[in-house]
């Protein structure tokens, strides 16, 4: 399960709000504010760019199925059908994942076929989508 922003959020404002217990003072509580910062700053980096990254790596999906679809027909015809939606985080992950379901069969399919030139794009594909979706850690600052 990749958890979303707002459920994120929820789980440190509940560790905010519950009261620390005795046993978890000192270092324990620290630790626990650091890790509620940690998250709260990689949730505001996905909300900054979450959609962004979605919108250009669903239509770089969509171009990419759809110029293999005529020689690998169907199902992969069916990506120009899967739209983004309403453009929320939500619905650009829905489309994402029927389009990356598609791509997945179509890997399979230009391996199968010893397709280099569709293999390598399809690599090229996976590594620039991971590239966009990378977060930075910020370092914990000495107390």
């Amino acid at each position: 399960m990749t958890p979303t922003a707002p459920e994120l959020l929820a789980g440190c404002a509940a560790a905010l709000a519950a009261p620390p217990q005795p046993e978890d003072a000192g270092l324990f509580i620290a630790a626990r504010m650091r890790t509620v910062a940690l998250i709260n700053g990689l949730v505001a980096q996905e909300c900054a760019d979450g959609t962004m990254v979605r919108v250009m790596e669903n239509a770089a999906l969509r171009a990419l199925i759809g110029m293999a679809a005529p020689r690998y027909g169907a199902p992969f015809d069916e990506a120009e059908g899967i739209g983004d939606g309403d453009l929320s985080l939500a619905a650009l992950d829905a489309a994402n994942a029927g389009l990356r379901r598609l791509l997945i069969g179509l890997h399979e399919a230009a391996e199968a076929a010893v397709d280099r030139r569709l293999d390598h794009a399809i690599l090229k594909l996976y590594r620039e989508m991971a590239r966009r979706r990378e977060l930075r850690l910020t370092p914990a600052k000495a107390t």
